[in-house]
C-alpha cells in the first residue's frame, strides 16, 4: 500500500503521514465517539466556559478492530512492521479512549518545538526498553478533529531516533521507561516538527520517535487517540536475508549507520503496570456517574 519514498521516508526520518485513512463524516463511527465525548467529560460543548485548561485521557467505553474502521492504516502498519507474519493486524484495536486536548496551554505563551518544551518521552510506559523490544512496534497517532498550527498537534523530533537507538545498542540490560526523560536525549536533537492533520488522518512513526504534548491556542478541541502494536517476536538486527528486514528494523540500522548488529539482551524482560490505569478507572467511575449507571 504505501510507496517506495514513502517506506524510505520512514526509514530517514521515522514517520510516514497517512491522508485521509478513515472516515469521520457524521453516521461514521469516529463521528459518533467524538460526539460522546462531550457527555463523557460533563462539558458543554458550545460554552467554552466549560472547557478545562488542559488535557484528559479518557478510559476506553468502546474497542473495536482497527480493520473495521481503517483498512488502509492496519495495511500500511502491517508493511512497516514487515508484513503479516510479524505483527497481527487482527488484534490492532482502536478505541474511544481519546487524549482530549481541550486548550492545554491557552492560558500561557506559545510555544514552538524545541528541547525547552517540557514532557518529551518516549512511548511505552509498561515494558523495560531494550534495543529489540517487541511490545511497541510503532508510535501512531489517531486523528478524530482537524489539528491547525498551533492547535495542539504533537511535537516530534525525527533524529531523536538515531540517539534514542545508540542510548538503547549501549545498554543490553534494557531501561525503565520513566527514566528517558532524564536521560538527556532530547538536547541532543535538532529537528523538530509539529504534527499538524485533518479528522481521518493517521500518523505512523518509529517507536523510538521522542514526542512531547504541544498548547492548544486554537478555539476548537484537540481528539486523537495513539493505541499502540506489537511485534509477535523481539526485532533483529542480524538477519540471514538483509532484505527481511522490516522498514522498523532498518530505521534502527540506518540510525546507527551500521548494516548489520549482533545485539543480544543481558536481563529479563519485564511487564509494567503504569500509574495511568488507576487514573483512568478513576475517570470511568465519574462517566458512569453521570450516565447514571
Amino acid at each position: 500500500m504505501l510507496a517506495e519514498a514513502q517506506i524510505q521516508d520512514f526509514i530517514k526520518n521515522g514517520y510516514v503521514h497517512l491522508h485521509g485513512a478513515f472516515d469521520c463524516s457524521p453516521g461514521s463511527i469516529a463521528h459518533r465517539w467524538v460526539q460522546d465525548t462531550w457527555k463523557r467529560n460533563g462539558i458543554d460543548e458550545h460554552d467554552r466556559s466549560t472547557w478545562p485548561v488542559g488535557k484528559i485521557h479518557m478510559p476506553s467505553t468502546e474497542i473495536i478492530p482497527a480493520k473495521e474502521i481503517s483498512p488502509l492504516a492496519v495495511e500500511a502498519i502491517r508493511e512497516l512492521c514487515g508484513g503479516k507474519d510479524r505483527i497481527d493486524g487482527d488484534n490492532i484495536r482502536w478505541s474511544n479512549g481519546f487524549i482530549a486536548n481541550y486548550g492545554m496551554g491557552r492560558d500561557q505563551e506559545w510555544q514552538a518545538p524545541s528541547p525547552s518544551v517540557k514532557g518529551w518521552h518516549k512511548d511505552g510506559d509498561f515494558f523495560k526498553h531494550f534495543l529489540d523490544s517487541p511490545e511497541q512496534a510503532l508510535l501512531t497517532i489517531i486523528v478524530f478533529s482537524d489539528i491547525d498550527p498551533h492547535g495542539g498537534g504533537t511535537f516530534i523530533a525525527p533524529d531523536s531516533i538515531r540517539h534514542v537507538a545508540e542510548f538503547l545498542r549501549d545498554r543490553p540490560e534494557g531501561f525503565s521507561p520513566f527514566d528517558f526523560s532524564e536521560a538527556g536525549l532530547i538536547e541532543k536533537c535538532e529537528h523538530f516538527v509539529e504534527a499538524t492533520a485533518k479528522a481521518g488522518d493517521v500518523i505512523l512513526m518509529h517507536p523510538y520517535m521522542l514526542h512531547a504534548s504541544s498548547f492548544n491556542h486554537s478555539e476548537k478541541a484537540r481528539f486523537i487517540i495513539n493505541p499502540c502494536c506489537s511485534f509477535k517476536e523481539p526485532m533483529c538486527f542480524h538477519r540471514t536475508d538483509g532484505s527481511d528486514y522490516s522498514p522498523v528494523e532498518r530505521a534502527v540500522l540506518h540510525a546507527l549507520s551500521v548494516e548489520y548488529l549482533d545485539f543480544h539482551i543481558t536481563s529479563e524482560r519485564e511487564r509494567i503496570v503504569p500509574p495511568r490505569l488507576k487514573h483512568q478507572a478513576e475517570l470511568l467511575e465519574k462517566e458512569k456517574e453521570r450516565a447514571g449507571t
